[in-house]
Parts: structure tokens; C-alpha cells; sequence
């Protein structure tokens, strides 16, 4: 009776994941625009009250959002991290890799590009300079709260200023114990600095002598996508040479924003015509 029992809850938890996921197969089908509740049912050809319980697990999952003007359900910031992670040569990072690579031919620096993983930063690419003493401060995959490095201090400057204070006051007690350099008040004076200069800076607050630039570039409706961010030791980020590199990032920024509109009008094709991971337009900063 027992060993029945557990077999039919196992089967019943197993359904429910073949249901959820097929629920996010269907919204994944419409990236841009989500799809309303009463569609969903229809085309999962499950109940309502069904679907509306898969569909909260999968936004406590941040696999699914529901934007707040339309009610529409679309791909969440979780889908997105995850398909840039699986499929690294489609998405974000395959419009990137060229500035990247660019960034740190003429710079001959170590570049980044840096995503939101809801109140964290997650570097997804690092490409390397050819300047012989280099900076190991961050690799790739390397997370850290939102406001702590350069690229992640760029998402965050990008944010609304409700944005900002609800991460910063969810991040305090992480940064309080695990990042001594950058306290709230800290990252908030960081943050305004960012703003009235249009790129962020992080000082070697991480790794000492380890300095950063960072700035964030957005999709064509505003949401921030991700940043791009240079690192080097501190005698190659003198006052005049910021200046210089947040040059060349703001060329690699309006390249990106431009790609980006491009794909959007595009109606989701990627460079050279080839389909874009479809969480890459459900991104929401």
C-alpha cells in the first residue's frame, strides 16, 4: 500500500513537471509579447486553475514573469541566464563576442560581458588582453551582488531608482559580511558617480589594485540587457585613461544597441539570419 502510494505520488510530481515545462514551451513560442492566461489554457489544454498553479511555480522559479500593464506571461530572467549559459554561441553573447574582442585589441585590457541574475551580476564571457600583467579578479561565471564590480555596478546604475533600493536593501546583509568594500552607502555613492559620468568605475575595491570600467546597454523598449566592462591594474586606469576606455565602451555600447533593435525588428532572427534563444527577449532588468 505504501510502495503504491509513493509510485502514484511519484508519477503525479513527474506529470506536474511534464505540465510545466510544456507551459513554458508554449510561452517560450511568443518571447516578445507573452501570451494572456485564457491562451495558455487553450493551447496546454489544461484547466485553469492547473495552469495557474504551474505558472506561479515557474515564476517563483523566475522561469516565468507576468508583465504588470498587458497580464501577459513571458519567458523570466531565469530562462534567460540559463539559455545564454547552455547555448553560448546564440543570443547575447554571440552579438557581443565581436566587441569584445575589440574592446581588448585596442585596449589590450581584459573585457567582460556581465548579465542580471535578479539581485545578482553574473559574468558570462571574459576575453583577454594582451597587456602582460593582467587582472584575475573575475572569471567567468563568477556571481556577485548587483553594485559589486564594474559591470555590475553599471547594471545597477541603469536601474530605476526603486530598483535600486529594493536590491540594495535585499543585498546589505551579503555585502555586509561578505564584501567589505562595498557597503550600501558605498555602492550608492558609486552609483551616482556612475550616472553623472555615464560609466561606472570600481576602484579596486574587489581584489586591490585590480581596477574596472563598466557601462550598461539596453534593448530597444529601455530594459537594460547587459554590460560590457574592461579590467586592468590600477596604473592603467588613471583619471585620463577612464576617459579613453569609456570611449571605445560607448562605441561597443551603441554597436550592441543598434544589433539588438536590429534583432528585434528583425522579428527574433540573430546575425546572418540564424533564430536568437528565445529567453533573450524575455529578459527583463
Amino acid at each position: 500500500m505504501v510502495a503504491t502510494h509513493a509510485s502514484r505520488a511519484g508519477m503525479s510530481g513527474s506529470q506536474s513537471v511534464d505540465r510545466a515545462l510544456r507551459l513554458l514551451a508554449l510561452i517560450g513560442r511568443e518571447p516578445a509579447g507573452g501570451l494572456p492566461l485564457v491562451e495558455i489554457v487553450t493551447g496546454s489544454g489544461l484547466n485553469k486553475p492547473t495552469a495557474r498553479r504551474l505558472l506561479l511555480a515557474l515564476m517563483r522559479a523566475g522561469l516565468v514573469e507576468q508583465e504588470p500593464k498587458s497580464r501577459h506571461y513571458c519567458l523570466g530572467e531565469e530562462a534567460f541566464v540559463l539559455g545564454v549559459l547552455a547555448a553560448r554561441r546564440h543570443g547575447l553573447l554571440e552579438l557581443a563576442m565581436e566587441s569584445l574582442r575589440r574592446l581588448s585589441a585596442v585596449t589590450m585590457d581584459t573585457s567582460f560581458l556581465s548579465v542580471r541574475r535578479d539581485n545578482y551580476c553574473v559574468c558570462l564571457h571574459r576575453e583577454e588582453g594582451t597587456y602582460p600583467v593582467r587582472t584575475h579578479a573575475l572569471q567567468m561565471g563568477d556571481q556577485h551582488p548587483l553594485g559589486v564590480g564594474a559591470g555590475s555596478l553599471a547594471l545597477l546604475a541603469a536601474l530605476p531608482d526603486d530598483d535600486v533600493d529594493r536590491i540594495v536593501t535585499a543585498n546589505e546583509a551579503v555585502l555586509l559580511a561578505q564584501y567589505p568594500g562595498f557597503a550600501p552607502a558605498l555602492i550608492r555613492a558609486d552609483l551616482a558617480l556612475a550616472r553623472e559620468r555615464g560609466f561606472s568605475v570600481n576602484p579596486g575595491r574587489l581584489v586591490s589594485s585590480s581596477w574596472g570600467i563598466g557601462a550598461a546597454f539596453r534593448y530597444p523598449d529601455g530594459r537594460v540587457a547587459g554590460a560590457l566592462s574592461l579590467a586592468a591594474i590600477d596604473s592603467r586606469m588613471q583619471p585620463a585613461r577612464q576617459e579613453e576606455l569609456a570611449g571605445h565602451l560607448a562605441q561597443e555600447v551603441a554597436r550592441m544597441e543598434r544589433l539588438l533593435a536590429e534583432m528585434f525588428v528583425s522579428g527574433g532572427k540573430g546575425m546572418g539570419g540564424r533564430p536568437v534563444n528565445v529567453a533573450l527577449e524575455a529578459r527583463r532588468a
